[in-house]
């Protein structure tokens, strides 16, 4: 017997993909995984999907799914993983690590800066290059809100216009970059719940979303709109649902976690997810962009034969760990709180680091 891949399956061989796919990820429920992941699962992105087969039986499984994430330090170009699993009776034997380094070099040459993904199995990912990094600050609302009255109307109906819901998205200073269409198939995603508030003209001030497939049960994963609207409008979910609900907050939404905070509830900082850098190059350069828009001429960072140096003409730092490098560049911590560089050195990083990033609930994999 022979094993094949990995390798991108044939358009002939996606039904058993996905087959395989929702025996192994989704047997309880009555949806495909396809569903909760349309974008990942489109027959565009065929070319990215990772497989092992032996006598045209799937045998291991992986997605990447490229993305634009627009931050202040600017375009990157980030590729998304998931849906990595192996069939019960072939683990232990290296399938998943070799449909992951497959994804992890289709990234690399259609030139994204870094992958991530999310996982608990934070040892497994390690060994491949993989850390923790990035922020993700989740809100408990576990009690009412007392807001004073609103004259928003609120819908709790997944039949939304996503012309309107799409235009505040894009007013997101952090975000992927979606198409109208993209959000027209995420509004299809089953088991979710959709929250939206509208002013007396019909206008759409605020939405949010809870649930997405199996995953996010409780947890408000994607929301737009100013926080005036948004914190009735969570007020609202609250009273309906009559149970605690998580808001997952970027952690550069600081306004919007000022007012929950002065309700009392508590913020919980975690991880946005294992992240891993895939082209030093173009990573390091737009990095050294963003530090000269911003007034800091003074800063260096550079790969030079694997190995990695970050600091300014006061010292230099310097690593072969692609992991330092992650967590230094995308936090949570500042810099000066990783390493002991020396206090002007601090200063310079300190401005220019940790970068601000955040891919919201819809387009994680």
């Amino acid at each position: 017997l022979c094993m094949e891949g990995p390798r991108a399956p044939l358009q002939t061989e996606l039904q058993s993909v996905v087959q395989f796919l929702d025996s192994h990820l989704r047997s309880e429920v009555k949806w495909s995984v396809t569903s909760e992941y349309p974008m990942a699962f489109s027959e565009g992105n065929l070319s990215n999907i990772r497989i092992i087969t032996e006598n045209d039986e799937v045998l291991s499984h992986a997605v990447l799914r490229p993305v634009i994430m627009k931050t202040p330090a600017g375009l990157f170009k980030v590729g998304a993983i998931g849906s990595v699993v192996t069939s019960t009776d072939h683990r232990g034997q290296g399938l998943s690590t070799k449909t992951l380094e497959s994804c992890l070099e289709a990234a690399r040459l259609q030139g994204c800066d870094f992958a991530i993904l999310w996982t608990n199995l934070y040892d497994f990912y390690r060994r491949l290059g993989f850390e923790l990094a990035g922020t993700e600050m989740s809100v408990v609302i576990d009690q009412e809100l007392p807001l004073p009255a609103s004259s928003l109307k609120f819908m709790d109906t997944s039949k939304v216009d996503p012309v309107p819901l799409h235009r505040l998205y894009s007013q997101h200073s952090i975000s992927s970059m979606r198409t109208l269409e993209e959000t027209r198939r995420y509004l299809q995603i089953p088991n979710m719940r959709i929250y939206t508030a509208w002013d007396e003209r019909g206008v759409l001030k605020a939405y949010a979303i809870e649930g997405k497939g199996a995953d996010l049960n409780g947890y408000l994963h994607e929301w737009g709109g100013g926080v005036s609207s948004l914190l009735p409008l969570f007020a609202h979910i609250r009273k309906v649902q009559n149970r605690p609900i998580t808001v997952i907050v970027p952690q550069h939404s600081q306004n919007l976690m000022r007012k929950l905070q002065e309700h009392g509830l508590k913020a919980n900082e975690g991880y946005l997810g294992m992240i891993k850098i895939l082209n030093p190059a173009s990573l390091f350069n737009k990095v050294k962009r963003f530090a000269r828009s911003i007034g800091v001429d003074d800063f260096a960072i550079e790969d030079r034969q694997g190995k990695f140096y970050l600091g300014s003409s006061e010292g230099l730092f310097s690593t072969d760990s692609e992991q330092d490098m992650v967590k230094l560049l995308f936090g949570p911590s500042k810099p000066s709180e990783i390493h002991n560089f020396d206090a002007a050195v601090n200063a310079t990083l300190d401005r220019v680091l940790p970068l601000q990033m955040w891919i919201w609930g819809w387009d994680s994999i």
